[in-house]
This record gives C-alpha cells, sequence and structure tokens, in this order.
C-alpha cells in the first residue's frame, strides 16, 4: 500500500518528502524494521520512538510517523508528522491490515477481575457450538486451533492488527480479546469497530501508571465511550461502577448480575469440591468449577452469547462442559487429603474472592494455608492490603516474593508485613524464596487442609532484576506431591 493512501484518514500536521513509497510492514520497534517499513515513532511510559528514527532508518524505513521531526531529514524517507502518533496509528494500522474489524465479530472483556476466565470461556463456547474463533488474552493468542505467545493482556497495536488480519484470513467470525486499561490509555484499540463490550468490575489495581482510582476508571471508560449504536454494553451491575460505563456510550445497555434483577441473572445454588450448581435466568446447570466469582463471570459470558443471538439450549448445554481456565483457581490434589490450589489473584479483591470459595469448600472442618506476594516496580500501597486480604480468611499465611523485577524481595515483604493484623501476628511468615515457601507451605499441612498459592497463575517465570527465570507454581505443588507420595512409601 502507497503511504498516501495509507495516511489518507488521519490528520496529517506536516507531510516531508515529494515520493508515495509502497509499505511493506509496520513497525513500532525499531529493531523489528525491515526494508520499506513504515517507523511509528511512538512516545510510552519507558523510551521515545523519536530516539531511534535514525536507526529504523538505517534498517530500511522509507516512511516514519512522528509527532516531532528529527534534526536531518533523508532525502529518501517519508515523514508524516501528527499531533499524536498512538491515536493516528489506529486509523493507519486500520487501513494497511485492510479493517479487520469489519470481518470480525470482536467482543472486549475490560475490568479488574474475570477478563481472561470470561474471554476464555467465551472462546471455548463458540468452538463448541461450531464457530470458528479467535481469542487474544493474557495468557495466549489462539487463531482458530493455533496458539501463540501472548506478551502482554492486550497486545501492542501493530501486533493486534496483524492477529486480527490472520484471524481474517483463517475464517474467524467471532474474536474474544480482554482489553486492559493500558490498552485504553495508550490507544492500542484505536480504529477497531467492537461489535460489543463486557465490563466485569473495579478494584484498586495499577496505580503505579494511572496515579489514581479515577484515571484507572475513566480508562476503562474509553471502551464504552467509543462504541457505536450496533454493538451491545455488557455491565456487571453487582460493581458500583457499573453505571458510570453506561454514560454517554450509544451502545445497547445490558446488565448481569448475580444479587439483583438484571437482563441476565445468575444464582449460585450450590457446590461440591470441583463443581458448582448455578441458575442462569430461571434455568439450572452444573459447571465443572466453582467460587461466586465464577458464578458471576459465567453469567457475563451466558450474556454475551446470548447478545450474540447464540441458542439459548445449546448455549446451556456447552457451559456445563467447558472446563476451568489455565492457572485460575486450579486444583492440584496432593495426596493425603490435601488440596494445592493456583491461582493468578494479584489484587486484594481477588484474593478476597477466590480465598472466600475456598473457605466454602472447607465447611469449618479444613486449615487454609496461603502464600502470596507482591509484584515490584508496582503499586506500593497495594502491598499491605493483599496481607489483610489473605489474613481474613487464612489460618497460616505466607508472605513470599512474586516478581520482584527491579526490587528486592525482602523489601515488598517488608512493605507487606505492614499489612498484618494484630491477632494474626503468629500465624504470618515471611520467606523471600517463593519455592521454599510453597515447600514450607506443604509441610506444615494436614489432611483435608487447603494451600493455596496465589497471585502468578499460568505465569511460569519470575522476574528478578531483569532477567525471568523459570519458575511455575504448578510444577511446585506437583514436585511436592512427588516427594509426599516417595516419603510415603
Amino acid at each position: 500500500m502507497r503511504i498516501k493512501e495509507l495516511i489518507k484518514d488521519i490528520e496529517v500536521v506536516d507531510l516531508f518528502g515529494s515520493s508515495d513509497p509502497e509499505i511493506q510492514g509496520l513497525a513500532l520497534d525499531s529493531r523489528k524494521v525491515g526494508e520499506g517499513y513504515l517507523f511509528a515513532a511512538m512516545k510510552g511510559t519507558q523510551s521515545d520512538g523519536h530516539k531511534y528514527i535514525r536507526e529504523a532508518v538505517n534498517s530500511g524505513a522509507c516512511a516514519v510517523l512522528c509527532e516531532e521531526l528529527p534534526p536531518e531529514i533523508p532525502e529518501s524517507v517519508v515523514f508524516v508528522k501528527v499531533s499524536n502518533v498512538s491515536s493516528a496509528l489506529g486509523k493507519v494500522c486500520s487501513t494497511f491490515f485492510n479493517h479487520p474489524s469489519k470481518n470480525l465479530h470482536i467482543i472486549g472483556i475490560t475490568g479488574t477481575n474475570g477478563k481472561t476466565s470470561i474471554a476464555t470461556w467465551l472462546y471455548e463456547l463458540g468452538k463448541k457450538l461450531g464457530y470458528p474463533c479467535g481469542l487474544i488474552s493474557t495468557i495466549r493468542i489462539m487463531i482458530k486451533d493455533d496458539s501463540y505467545p501472548a506478551s502482554h493482556t492486550t497486545p501492542d497495536i501493530v501486533s493486534l492488527y496483524y492477529s486480527l488480519q490472520l484471524m481474517v484470513e483463517t475464517g474467524c467470525q467471532y474474536v474474544f480479546m480482554e482489553v486492559s486499561s493500558h490498552a485504553l490509555d495508550q490507544n492500542r484499540v484505536a480504529g477497531l469497530d467492537f461489535t460489543g463490550a463486557v465490563f466485569t468490575n473495579l478494584t484498586r489495581d495499577h496505580l503505579d501508571y494511572h496515579k489514581d482510582f479515577i484515571s484507572y476508571l475513566k480508562s476503562k471508560k474509553i471502551l464504552f465511550d467509543r462504541l457505536e449504536n450496533h454493538a451491545f454494553a455488557l455491565v456487571n451491575r453487582d460493581d458500583k461502577n457499573a453505571e458510570v460505563m453506561l454514560q454517554n456510550s450509544s451502545a445497547r445497555p445490558r446488565k448481569y448480575s448475580t444479587t439483583s434483577i438484571a437482563d441476565y441473572h445468575g444464582k449460585l445454588l450450590e457446590q461440591i469440591q470441583q463443581a458448582m450448581l448455578i441458575e442462569l435466568n430461571g434455568k439450572e446447570l452444573w459447571v465443572p468449577f466453582i467460587g461466586k466469582f465464577n458464578a458471576s463471570n459465567i453469567t457475563a459470558v451466558y450474556g454475551v452469547a446470548r447478545e450474540l443471538g447464540w441458542k439459548d439450549d445449546e448455549v446451556l448445554s456447552s457451559l456445563s462442559s467447558l472446563r476451568q481456565v489455565e492457572g485460575r483457581f486450579e486444583m492440584i490434589d496432593l495426596g493425603n487429603g490435601i488440596t494445592g490450589i493456583v491461582d493468578y489473584a494479584h489484587t486484594p479483591d481477588a484474593l478476597t474472592n477466590v480465598l472466600g470459595a475456598v473457605r466454602d469448600l472447607c465447611h469449618g472442618k479444613s486449615r487454609i494455608i496461603t502464600v502470596v506476594g507482591a509484584g515490584g516496580d508496582r503499586d506500593k500501597g497495594k502491598r499491605p492490603k493483599m496481607t489483610s486480604a489473605a489474613c481474613q480468611e487464612s489460618d497460616i499465611v505466607i508472605l513470599t516474593s512474586d516478581n520482584p523485577r527491579s526490587e528486592k524481595a525482602e523489601a515488598i515483604i517488608d512493605d507487606m508485613q505492614k499489612g498484618i493484623p494484630h491477632s494474626m501476628a503468629s500465624k504470618v511468615f515471611s520467606i523471600a524464596s517463593r519455592r521454599e515457601a510453597i515447600k514450607v507451605a506443604v509441610s506444615m499441612s494436614f489432611p483435608g487442609d487447603y494451600i493455596l498459592v496465589a497471585g502468578k497463575g499460568h505465569e511460569n517465570y519470575q522476574e528478578i532484576d531483569g532477567i525471568r527465570y523459570h519458575f511455575d507454581d504448578r510444577e511446585e505443588l506437583i514436585k511436592m506431591k512427588e516427594s509426599l507420595t516417595a516419603n510415603r512409601r
């Protein structure tokens, strides 16, 4: 596609260069630039793409999208100056990749908790009903049955559009994607025409980036403000911020709830070790996972399916055969009546919800041992709140490392210790090594106990001083199971 055709829908402040080169590809990273590429000099939170214009040109870029011009402008390169690269790039990507959202039903899911489960279950449900589907999630990207690794909850805009183009080419009809607050704030989904959007809930998270809760809230609302009148906006009525999402939205308003009257009402009736009986709009079914939060998530899935026009009886039947999402309340039988649970819960609210579900399983007869940490270089104010949430429903808490990143694990744990209530002082332990913390938790357990290892879920690494080391909570629990089995022999 020629550069002049590519930029026809954006507001150009200035254009330098008389040629009209054919663009072979788009890149945000100068290291990914190839011959004939357009390089978008994006100003990010960690670096400024304008610093890498020369490197991009040397790698073959024939055009540059920028907000500031370099001191020297090569005659062979076209420079397109705009007021905001992140805003303009959405239209550029949509044009370059032939407007993929015109050929796909894209459903965006946003909120603090529940995004991965809802998106994944919708993808699985669509497949069971015979629809070719795509998934863009924290865990992975799926194009029909082909799996690709995910580096972020929502990919950068060029990678996102590339994935959507592949989905169109392979015949996908529906795409279910997590939409993070970072992605909305950074215009990573700009130019997309969503068929619908889901709001799950909003609790404290990412305040290291957004600085305050109101800014975090406003970033989530962007998704709903941009919906067209043909789209639906499905919000969780049980969250006090749901009505805010619907304000000034042109989309068709829909609500789901597990506590009050709504378009889609779910009710948890009964639960056993690994399944629960729920009621969806008056119809009962068993699903193979537990927890009030999952009852809410599955109600959202049901609501989306019905808004998409999928047949009610087929949806209900297929919901019963869904499976628990990887790293989300994933239960591991450790033998001798001890159960390990791995969950991604990394906010105080999510941890409270997960522990509530574990407590419901205990029936007052078992103990809960919780292993939990907090991420480095992130919202420090969340750390003592994580500890407080863990202590509310746990019998024993072990504070440990999560992804320390550039911080010392011990310093993070010191912050977490500020949330220990006086009544739990003798029942909270601090062990910096996550592997050792899990080992100690298992060694302290008795038959009937539950061990919750929270915070990392599906992640199979620990990030320490900028280096990712292989580490998987599930693997560690399985190793302990094998060790226990060997000792009993």
